[in-house]
């Protein structure tokens, strides 16, 4: 037995000092920060160890020894596991688990003495906390720790499902309000990496009313030094994340937007039973009542409670709708080239998911206010259970408005497309039209339809929808163009409102004024389409690009300039400073847009 154990202490001792040597032998300042975070661990190692065995102590409890046991036991394991085996994942799932469970049971079963051990513990577990929030903020200032696009880690969903098995294990008339807060801190943690508009705000209110769960009510007793440590271990990375994460709205929500379509509807059926497991217990505050004392609670309840049936219940119809319509868009993308994270936004954004996304973000505040309303009348300082759901659903309510915010910011509006080709077949040096040999007609031509084919391949790579591409070699008579300019800026959305941009693609001859050349000697003006323009976007805060490859496009913009001085200079005489910055941002937008395209047009169009 000796010998046996001998043996595996010596084989033990080899494999830590190997390893011990491979670390030493590549050390730098990166891994000097890591070391960091292993002294935390190692603090809190022997802080856990220690509560135990004074808890032990105390209690003269054999299940806390057995459990003492059990754990360094576990630790053994995953050591096996990680050093010879190579079961990195396993062995370091085994020790969050455990880590939690034996965390939790440090909180919540505490009977202050103020012996020394147990002060030694309280120091352990602060400098285990401090060394973690340093680890932690060095890894980001260094640039060591990367941002992932993930809601929750497996260490973490592991730790909290530790923590709450331990609450079952010792308080289990308390299980289910711990198991609910628990619940709640993993979904605030969520909220934390997506950066959710209101995550801070939950932040701060989880934090109150946790305080006056464990702490100030008294409903049950818990160590504010090993709570402390379990819950700022866990939010510290997610906190700092919020400043030094630069991942676009779409990356942080990559989990919710490439999942499948069954799992992600699935999803909704545990909403549901929170939401209703909500109602139900806010509902039993009226139980205790007395009759007489029961009318107007009652009567507040009935109001408040039918407001906020009827905004969780269009809540729900919303989420499915955004269901629907994800699942187009990844039906889209399946059929593309590419299927990136960049590729999926470009197809939200083409579907319209800018609007509906900003008009749902209204519809989810509505339901968070509505809860925090019907929370407050049917307040219950003394239920945990209560307490926590609330909790639960509030911080629930604001990831799905946090969605909807950061999608509605991120996203660009949709966007529809018309060119028009009319190659050239004759040149007017002296202003007498000449018709052109036959091999430039042959090449104008073949110059005309490569352009053609790219503005389709342009349009198409931006999710522009297309209302048209006209060629034409005899050239377009000006009823025909006018009636298909209409109809071009006429066009809506499959949803309904208009399109937030609209960009016309003009390639042919013009004159010297900039009018466009048409079939029978006849001309379009600027005029004419600002015209059509202003009548069809009446209302409407749309905007017009026009990209022209003509030889007297400037001229088209300094008519714009004038005319627009001018028809200011009547009908303003005097204008403030606020009004005059303003003119001139607009003036130098649609000086912009008549002249040049934006960079991200001009580049694709002079590429093409």
């Amino acid at each position: 037995m000796c010998r046996l154990l001998k043996y595996c202490f010596s084989h033990c001792l080899y494999a830590t000092m190997t390893k011990f040597k491979e670390v030493v032998k590549d050390v730098n300042r990166w891994t000097s920060v890591r070391f960091l975070g292993y002294l935390s661990n190692l603090c809190l190692f022997v802080a856990v160890c220690l509560g135990l065995y004074v808890m032990w102590e105390k209690t003269v409890n054999s299940i806390i020894l057995v459990i003492l046991i059990l754990g360094l036991f576990a630790l053994g394991i995953a050591s096996i596991f990680y050093y010879y085996f190579s079961m990195e994942t396993v062995s370091l799932c085994l020790i969050h688990a455990w880590f939690g469970f034996l965390l939790g049971l440090l909180s919540i079963h505490y009977n202050p003495s103020f012996d020394v051990e147990e002060q030694v513990t309280d120091y352990l577990l602060l400098s285990s906390t401090v060394l973690y929030i340093l680890w932690a903020l060095l890894e980001r200032v260094c640039g060591i720790s990367k941002p992932k696009p993930m809601f929750l880690t497996s260490y973490e969903v592991l730790e909290l499902i530790g923590f709450s098995l331990a609450s079952t294990f010792w308080l289990p008339d308390k299980s289910a309000g711990i198991s609910f807060l628990s619940s709640a801190f993993g979904v605030l943690v969520m909220a934390l990496r997506t950066k959710s508009y209101l995550a801070l705000p939950n932040a701060v209110c989880f934090a109150g009313l946790s305080m006056h769960v464990f702490f100030l009510s008294g409903l049950v007793d818990t160590s504010p030094f090993a709570l402390s440590c379990f819950f700022v271990r866990l939010i510290s990375q997610p906190l700092l994340d919020v400043y030094f994460s630069g991942l676009s709205a779409v990356e942080r929500w990559q989990p919710l937007l490439l999942q499948a379509g069954l799992w992600r509807r699935l999803t909704l059926l545990p909403l549901i039973a929170v939401e209703g497991a909500f109602l139900v217990l806010a509902g039993l505050k009226l139980a205790p009542l007395e009759v007489w004392n029961l009318l107007l609670p009652a009567a507040a309840f009935t109001v408040f409670g039918i407001f906020w049936l009827i905004c969780h219940v269009v809540l729900v119809f919303t989420l499915c709708a955004f269901q629907s319509k994800l699942s187009d868009c990844q039906r889209v993308l399946s059929g593309s080239a590419r299927s990136d994270v960049g590729s999926l936004g470009r197809v939200m954004t083409s579907k319209g998911m800018r609007h509906f996304c900003l008009i749902s973000q209204r519809l989810a505040f509505f339901s968070v206010a509505s809860t925090v309303i019907l929370g407050a009348i049917s307040w219950q300082q003394l239920n945990m259970l209560y307490i926590s759901a609330f909790l639960l659903v509030c911080v629930v309510e604001s990831l799905v408005h946090g969605l909807f915010h950061e999608l509605g910011s991120y996203l660009g509006g949709t966007a529809v497309g018309y060119a028009v080709v009319i190659p050239t077949n004759y040149c007017s040096p002296d202003g007498q039209p000449t018709l052109l040999p036959p091999e430039q007609v042959q090449s104008l031509n073949l110059r005309s339809t490569g352009m053609l084919n790219h503005v389709q391949r342009f349009f198409s790579h931006h999710m522009i929808e297309t209302s048209g591409c006209d060629y034409s070699t005899a050239g377009m008579t000006l009823e025909g163009l006018r009636t298909k300019l209409r109809a071009f800026l006429d066009t809506a959305t499959t949803d309904g409102p208009r399109h937030d941009t609209y960009v016309l693609f003009y390639s042919g001859h013009t004159h010297r004024s900039g009018d466009w050349a048409l079939a029978g000697g006849e001309t379009l003006r600027l005029e004419d389409v600002v015209g059509f323009w202003r009548e069809k976007n009446m209302g409407h805060c749309c905007r017009l690009v026009l990209v022209l490859d003509t030889d007297n496009s400037l001229c088209l913009a300094s008519d714009e300039e004038g005319s627009q001085r001018r028809s200011s200079n009547n009908n303003n005489k005097s204008r403030t400073a606020a009004e005059e910055i303003e003119y001139e941002q607009r003036l130098a937008f649609n000086q912009s847009s008549t002249s040049q395209p934006p960079k991200h047009y001009s580049s694709k169009v002079n590429k093409a």
